[in-house]
């Protein structure tokens, strides 16, 4: 009722002078209420699950660094602490490794092993940043005819591991490209005739493979689908479950704090047109970073994206050109006084913004961090200007080249604000080099952002040319290229494949940055499919994210 009286004052403002035409979207309304303003955390029963890590934790740590496990039995245990999302309990165990079994690795020790085998081997060096090279696989391919051997049709689950092993690819890794193409075909003829937990493991691997999926959500799924790798241990099982209530605790007080903050805000009393979508938003940061030392960052950036969130819908779903000219002079101009130019709905927003990014910039000023906070703000005003230089395309009907487009997409595809705003709260982490690092733009940071923006317009583009919006990836391919709508989707999806390949690059050894802070921009790339890859899941989500939703926050795994 609220959201409908501040939208009738937001109307009656207007009709003083002439009624303005707004490019209203009438998003849907948010599926789930204040459902998790109601959380109590109980402060003991997190201890208890603390507690109750200790001794599996340990035991699997002893698991890990034991000497007497051959090799392949060793790398299997890594992979499922890895798919169960428990590496950075031991990262240095799994490091020293790792190191030792990749210097001793031969090639020829795979002579005899078997397909699974050789991609669980594969895809735990490449997960964790070493290079094992691709080689290893070409046992399995013809020589005359140059494709892959039949029989190995007949073993689903060294299929599926093959699979998984082609997501990992660079660029030239033809053999892994053509697995990726061999594998999916093959794997979809049979899917229906599977059973099982193999059924199940095939059906989630073809739907979203694990390298591309939000890393809790695999983890949970892993221990779903995979039962038997995951009761090989006692420890494993025991440590995995506890985590995972111990993880859920935490991360539904965090939703309950960001909750409480958007409705304190009232910004769907004084902004009614925009998407309301906090568990969306915060379940997507929760992408980035889900370990439990993150949980300032999450709160943080889950607050600024929620700005963005503002942002966006008003400059695409309500404001008037002339709005939009002098919202963007404003947030540059980043002071109180400039609010006086503003229209009056959203004068609120304005004054909450700069009060919530001095407020960040005195804490991290404490910690010698204010500098995660500048980069965040600047990264905010150069959104609204990318913003700005949409609607001025829409405005007069201008449809852009494609390097035009491409060069004004990457900022306003809002990577660089949530990525940058991801660092804010990460802590010592975030050093003067490492921000420098990001500020430099490596290749690894515009694979992301690519992806970031191609992945939303081939989804989104029919929703925004409905709307009149001429600003889209698609439609500015077709402008430039002289293509069909097809040939301009496909080219787009084989630019997003190849930017996937310089992520996996910049994730090996020997880095340029430690992975705490790749870790971000891949996640950040692994959401951007989650939500997009089959539909604009954000927009409307009913599908992917409440899935996710309810997986994550609403059921306990019983003990």
């Amino acid at each position: 009722m609220a959201a409908v009286e501040a939208n009738a004052t937001l109307q009656a403002s207007t009709k003083a002078t002439a009624e303005p035409v707004r490019p209203l979207a009438n998003f849907p309304p948010s599926v789930w209420g204040d459902q998790f303003l109601s959380f109590s955390l109980d402060n003991s029963e997190l201890e208890r699950y603390a507690k109750d890590m200790e001794v599996p934790k340990e035991e699997l740590r002893r698991l890990i660094i034991d000497p007497r496990m051959d090799s392949n039995t060793k790398l299997s245990l890594i992979y499922s602490v890895h798919r169960l999302g428990l590496t950075y309990l031991f990262l240095h165990e799994i490091e020293a490794q790792l190191d030792k079994h990749f210097k001793e690795l031969n090639l020829r020790d795979y002579d005899e092993a078997d397909l699974y085998t050789i991609s669980v081997n594969f895809q735990v060096f490449r997960h964790l940043g070493y290079k094992m090279p691709c080689d290893v696989f070409n046992k399995f391919k013809d020589a005359s005819s140059g494709t892959f051997k039949e029989y190995i049709t007949s073993d689903v689950k060294g299929m599926l591991g093959l699979y998984e092993s082609s997501q990992l690819r660079l660029r030239g890794e033809s053999i892994l490209d053509e697995a990726s193409v061999f594998t999916e075909t093959r794997l979809k003829s049979m899917v229906n005739t599977l059973e099982g937990n193999l059924a199940q493991q095939v059906k989630q691997s073809l739907r979203r493979p694990f390298h591309q999926g939000m890393p809790i959500v695999e983890a949970r799924l892993y221990f779903s689908n995979y039962k038997e790798e995951c009761s090989m241990h006692g420890s494993l099982l025991k440590l995995a479950k506890t985590h995972f209530n111990y993880l859920q605790l935490q991360q539904k007080e965090e939703l309950r704090i960001v909750s409480k903050w958007w409705k304190d805000m009232r910004f769907q009393e004084t902004t009614p047109y925009i998407r309301d979508r906090v568990p969306e938003i915060y379940l997507w940061i929760l992408g980035l970073y889900f370990e439990p030392r993150y949980s300032l960052a999450r709160i943080i950036a889950t607050k600024i994206t929620l700005f963005l969130v503002v942002l966006d819908d008003t400059y695409d779903a309500y404001a008037t050109i002339e709005e939009i000219r002098l919202l963007t002079d404003a947030i540059n101009r980043w002071e109180i006084g400039a609010s006086e130019q503003l229209p009056e709905y959203i004068r609120p927003f304005f004054k909450i913004l700069l009060e919530e990014y001095a407020e960040l910039e005195k804490q991290l000023a404490k910690e010698g961090r204010a500098n995660t906070v500048i980069a965040s703000k600047q990264a905010f005003q150069d959104i609204a200007r990318g913003y700005l230089e949409e609607a001025e395309w829409t405005h007069s009907g201008y449809v852009a080249s494609f390097p035009e487009y491409m060069k004004n997409g990457l900022v306003t595809s809002a990577y660089n604000v949530i990525s940058k705003s991801a660092l804010v709260g990460m802590g010592e982490v975030v050093s003067k080099d490492a921000l420098a690092w990001y500020e430099s733009h490596p290749r690894t940071l515009q694979a992301a952002e690519l992806i970031s923006r191609l992945q939303d317009d081939v989804m989104t583009y029919q929703f925004e040319r409905e709307r009149g919006q001429s600003a889209t990836g698609v439609d500015a391919y077709i402008k430039t290229f002289g293509v069909s709508e097809k040939d301009a989707i496909n080219e787009l999806k084989n630019m997003i494949e190849n930017a996937w390949k310089d992520i996996n690059e910049g994730c090996l050894k020997p880095r340029e940055v430690s992975m705490d802070l790749l870790a971000p921009i891949l996640n950040l790339a692994r959401m951007i499919d989650v939500v997009y890859r089959y539909d604009d899941g954000f927009t409307f989500p009913g599908k992917t994210l409440k899935e996710y939703i309810t997986l994550l926050f609403v059921p306990s795994l019983p003990m």
